[in-house]
């Protein structure tokens, strides 16, 4: 229980300013972004389905809503929130957690990278035309984080790092940026209500396509981090239940007057990796100690300086990036087509700033690859009986719309006899395109006064072709 708690503390901390930079990028008062922080990781560490896991208010979220934000008010934006939720709440009992299983390992990993990458580049406007001493203040929390754990792990090291650079920063008088420049904490507890708009067909209309993309970002994002948990702790969460409860967090999160949010990964991070955390009373316990920072200690909050706070999150970012993965030996090791997925992923995220989009492009490139790799296995061989009667095909490998395309080009139909037995034992018909490029071949041999048999077709080949034979070239 003390590693559950220390470790929700230390994230409570880092919450505040991301959720106070989140609000302003999403064009709404600081108070909005942080009781979304709020009632979405209390909501989500009851109802979700990946303990330890942080969900707050996040960049990806702020982006897809500060449009609408922008041009028609707070308003539209809460309401946004709530279909978005209802969104998740449908699409998570469908099923689409399931579309998991269909993201590369090429594309986790590059989705890590792309993850450790932005979490480092958020920090460098911290450390822009800022005062010399957040230079020294950032370098001495680095130190503490790495060389404190070798003398105990009784209390997490960032939150010894914060509590002492605190301490220097406030004993010395040094005048660096600090918490409580990014604006001001709340003094209240968030009260439920009811957008304020007009509930028309119209606005529905309008916010719908904004609910339909918050709900798709916060899934993939949210699920994506489940997965890399998942990984890390060496456990299995329950994805499905994982999808409906951020759609359920999202619907109290906006009836609450919060920005909505999704899992949050860096924080995430600190929970798991940094703080050692495994239970949802982490998760709990860092939404209850943000408001409870917020509201009963909010001027000590904020005075910790910005620095102390942004070696955390560099940590985590060192931490979070897969060294091995570009290890010169693993590169030499590794497919050429896997290492372009997870470029390709990494280069999206950070050009978008959206690792939902870089995940979706990456998983689109690594089915290209790989469509293009198993098109090649698909072989024809022939071999001509001796007395010449008989040709007979042996066609090798997986035959589907990229590899069949060329099937039809691989007999000779003048130049074979009479008799053409096509061998299918050693390959596999997937798709509609594989049994119209047989019936192709059927058809030229056909026209030619020549006989076709087909043989060794496995059962799943043998009922897909004969549902379609004959059904999909009009008999030309």
């Amino acid at each position: 229980m003390r590693t559950e708690l220390l470790s929700g503390l230390v994230v409570a901390l880092a919450l505040i300013p991301e959720a106070i930079s989140f609000s302003v990028i999403a064009g709404v008062d600081p108070r909005i972004g942080l009781f979304a922080s709020f009632t979405m990781a209390v909501t989500i560490a009851v109802v979700g389905g990946r303990p330890a896991m942080i969900s707050a208010a996040t960049g990806a979220i702020a982006l897809v809503v500060a449009p609408l934000a922008r041009e028609h008010g707070l308003g539209y934006l809460i309401a946004t929130v709530i279909l978005g939720g209802l969104f998740q709440v449908v699409l998570g009992a469908l099923g689409v957690a399931r579309l998991m299983r269909f993201v590369p390992r090429s594309v986790m990993v590059g989705f890590v990278n792309a993850l450790a990458v932005l979490i480092f580049m958020a920090q460098v406007p911290e450390l822009v035309d800022v005062p010399w001493a957040v230079y020294p203040l950032v370098a001495g929390g680095l130190v503490l984080m790495v060389l404190f754990p070798r003398i105990t792990q009784v209390v997490p090291a960032p939150l010894v790092s914060i509590a002492i650079l605190t301490a220097v920063t406030l004993g010395a008088g040094l005048a660096v940026p600090t918490v409580g420049d990014k604006g001001s904490l709340p003094s209240s507890l968030p009260v439920p209500g009811l957008p304020d708009m007009p509930f028309t067909l119209g606005t529905l209309t309008l916010i719908a396509p904004y609910a339909l993309a918050f709900a798709l970002v916060g899934l993939m994002e949210s699920l994506m981090t489940a997965k890399l948990v998942d990984d890390i702790t060496d456990t299995r969460s329950g994805k499905t239940r994982e999808s409906i409860g951020q759609g359920i967090a999202n619907i109290v999160t906006g009836l609450f007057g919060g920005m909505g949010g999704c899992a949050m990964i860096g924080q995430t991070m600190i929970n798991v990796k940094n703080g050692g955390a495994r239970t949802r009373l982490s998760t709990f316990a860092a939404g209850v100690f943000l408001m409870v920072l917020c509201i009963a200690f909010g001027p000590w909050v904020s005075k910790i300086p910005m620095a102390a706070l942004v070696a955390v999150m560099i940590l985590v970012s060192f931490g979070t990036f897969d060294w091995h993965s570009v290890a010169p030996a693993t590169l030499r090791r590794m497919p050429y087509g896997e290492t372009i997925v997870m470029v390709t992923t990494v280069a999206v995220v950070v050009a978008t700033r959206n690792l939902a989009i870089g995940v979706i492009v990456g998983s689109i490139a690594a089915m290209v690859i790989f469509a293009r790799r198993v098109a090649h296995l698909a072989n024809v061989t022939a071999c001509l009986d001796p007395d010449g009667t008989q040709v007979v095909y042996a066609v090798t490998g997986e035959l589907f719309f990229a590899s069949s395309n060329d099937l039809v080009y691989q007999f000779d139909y003048s130049g074979d006899p009479g008799d053409v037995v096509i061998d299918l034992t050693d390959a596999h018909i997937w798709d509609a395109s594989s049994v119209a490029a047989l019936d192709a071949v059927e058809n030229r041999y056909a026209a030619r006064g020549k006989k076709v048999t087909v043989v060794g077709l496995n059962k799943p080949s043998a009922e897909l072709r004969k549902t379609l034979a004959g059904q999909l070239t009009g008999g030309h």
